[in-house]
């Protein structure tokens, strides 16, 4: 697996976790441009944004990825299901019982874990060996698994939670008004905050919508680790309208690192963005900046996550400083169901 650089937003890592507020557009919004930062609420996203702009949407829903498994040499576990592959293999994450609030590092090839009826069977390190970029063994396997996964964690399993959270939610607390094609690990939520009515109005102030899919992994990386590979599909309208934005002048707005990682996996050679789907590798940083996102929705990321370098790629490093420092000193909410910010470098 890949490692990264290390983001330059330097910052205490805030832990507050909020539980979903009643009304998902009342989450405070951070607004970062050059001449300073605002503070606003969600629903007066369309305030801050002009006719012409278009704002980018992740289409995936969240499903069932968190499932109670047992192993001879671990006993109880919590196993974390990334994303099914192509050769109906998995890649899943171990995690320490009963709350998953660190990943198990010293598994082996070969270990099984049982699941109901369903065994699990470690093959390999995913997406290589040595991918762990701590040297303290390897987070993310390759599985096999014998029977319908997928079902049985539709039936059985429960949202990805990590413990911070006061009490579980059920899944309907993690799908976006967006979703619509089942396959997220982990909720998409910087469209979380997002209504029916703020996208009506939206639309009705001359601002575009258009939907991308990427179905997420597993967001718990090490410090250094890159995100695995995730499947995506950027559709011909999407890369019309955004093309035709860009001619225009207006800004590309993603909602989240998903929609940016998918926009930016389906740039041509020549600068426009066109129809693609399949797996996608690339990883937005400073280094390898965006060449179509010019403005980013999105949650506050941990210290050195690979997240925060795509924050930093898209919105500069002296803007991503000011945003969090902003939002430490203000007690903005972390975490899929806190506070969020609007980056127009």
């Amino acid at each position: 697996m890949r490692t990264l650089e290390t983001p330059t937003t330097r910052f205490a890592a805030a832990s507050f976790a909020p539980s979903p507020p009643a009304r998902r557009d009342d989450v405070r919004l951070l607004v970062a441009r050059p001449s300073g930062v605002a503070h606003a609420r969600f629903a007066d996203l369309p305030d801050q944004l002009r006719a012409g702009d278009v704002v980018v949407v992740n289409d995936s829903a969240t499903v069932n990825g968190e499932i109670d498994a047992r192993s001879a040499r671990h006993g109880p576990v919590v196993l974390h299901a990334a994303t099914p592959l192509d050769d109906e293999t998995w890649v899943v994450e171990v995690r320490t019982a009963p709350h998953a609030a660190r990943a198990v590092l010293d598994a082996v090839p070969g270990e099984r874990f049982t699941i109901g009826p369903h065994t699990v069977v470690l093959q390999a390190p995913y997406p290589e060996e040595g991918s762990s970029p701590t040297g303290q063994g390897d987070r993310l396997w390759r599985a096999s698994v014998n029977g319908d996964l997928a079902a049985y964690l539709a039936a059985h399993g429960r949202p990805i939670a990590y413990g911070y959270l006061d009490r579980r939610y059920p899944l309907s607390a993690y799908q976006t008004v967006f979703g619509i094609r089942a396959g997220s690990a982990e909720m998409p939520s910087a469209g979380r905050p997002f209504t029916t009515a703020l996208v009506t109005s939206l639309v009705a102030r001359g601002v575009a919508v258009a939907p991308i899919t990427l179905h997420t992994g597993v967001s718990s990386q090490e410090v250094g680790e890159g995100p695995q590979p995730e499947r995506f599909s950027v559709p011909d309208a999407t890369a019309r309208l955004v093309n035709a934005v860009r001619a225009g002048g207006g800004r590309v707005v993603a909602v989240g690192t998903t929609v940016t990682r998918a926009l930016e996996s389906a740039v041509a050679a020549d600068g426009r963005l066109v129809a693609a789907s399949g797996w996608t590798t690339r990883v937005v940083t400073p280094a390898e900046p965006p060449r179509v996102v010019t403005g980013l929705v999105t949650g506050w990321h941990d210290p050195q996550a690979s997240h925060l370098l795509l924050v930093e790629a898209v919105a500069g490093a002296e803007l991503s400083q000011l945003a969090y420092d902003a939002a430490v000193s203000q007690r903005y909410a972390w975490h899929e169901f806190g506070d969020s910010c609007l980056m127009l470098p």
